[in-house]
């Protein structure tokens, strides 16, 4: 089944000429977005996609999963150079100074603190703020050169926020069925419709809600799960991913479920895969 699943996956894509560009998202932190976004990565990769993984939380916790740690440069160093308006606070830092190439296919541009102040940096300028990040992956030929681009995004809502929804062509909402997550859920969908009343992108494409940490063994989050799954009818809502102990372990070495063999491993590659399939059969098709 997981080797149906990748090389379906794989002969759905061999043609394609831009990266589609997915985002992972929840205003609400704690929820496994990170985690999400690291193996959605991963399981897009072994599929034979080419992945460009990009960090836009100021947290950098994406970018740490992969062995780095906060550095002199950054995303946000290569968005404000994108900007003509902010010379005067241009660095001299090249996107091949960023970023961080693997022989996997699977790329990254990490993240930094930095990235707190991105609002206050562009605040005073005229170009369209919320395209800052849409423009940069175009101007770069990012699209050109990948398969996929995986967002992590910010815990938050803002324009970094605003930026990666408008720059991306789906997303996929990581949750857990609790009310404060539902909560964080409906405050995203709220920006989305903020972002369709404007206008001046397309507006990103729901793939789908994936529920995280599920205990289904407690009745309320049986019904909480249940409550979510009704209230937020507009995409799929996936299997849940169990509250499993060597989940968190694969995280704590920085490594993703496909690098494991053993068969509660295995489960969970199928569900990656199965998430993946999904995404590529909307964004594709």
């Amino acid at each position: 089944m997981l080797k149906f699943l990748a090389q379906k996956n794989n002969e759905q894509t061999q043609q394609k000429s831009q990266a589609k560009v997915i985002a992972l998202m929840n205003q609400k932190g704690g929820v496994g977005k990170t985690t999400m976004a690291y193996n959605v990565a991963h399981a897009l990769n072994s599929t034979g996609k080419k992945v460009l993984c990009l960090d836009m939380d100021p947290q950098f916790n994406f970018s740490m999963l992969f062995g780095q740690e906060q550095s002199d440069s950054n995303i946000h160093h290569l968005l404000i150079n994108s900007i003509r308006e902010l010379k005067s606070l241009h660095s001299p830092i090249l996107i091949s100074d960023v970023l961080v190439k693997s022989k996997t296919g699977i790329d990254l541009i990490p993240a930094g603190q930095e990235l707190s102040g991105f609002e206050l940096s562009v605040a005073g300028i005229n170009a369209p703020r919320q395209l800052i990040l849409k423009k940069f992956l175009e101007k770069n030929n990012l699209l050109e050169r990948y398969d996929y681009i995986v967002i992590d995004g910010p815990p938050t809502l803002g324009l970094l926020v605003v930026n990666i929804l408008c720059a991306c062509h789906g997303v996929l909402f990581p949750f857990i069925p609790d009310s404060f997550s539902e909560q964080g859920l409906k405050n995203i969908r709220n920006v989305l419709l903020d972002i369709e009343d404007m206008g001046i992108v397309e507006t990103p494409k729901i793939l789908g809600y994936i529920p995280n940490l599920y205990e289904g063994r407690r009745k309320k989050a049986k019904e909480d799960f249940e409550h979510i799954r009704n209230e937020f009818n507009d995409g799929e809502v996936f299997s849940p991913f169990l509250n499993r102990a060597h989940f968190a372990r694969s995280m704590a070495s920085k490594k993703s479920v496909f690098d494991y063999e053993a068969q509660d491993f295995k489960d969970l590659q199928l569900q990656f895969l199965q998430v993946v399939n999904s995404v590529q059969n909307q964004l594709e098709n």
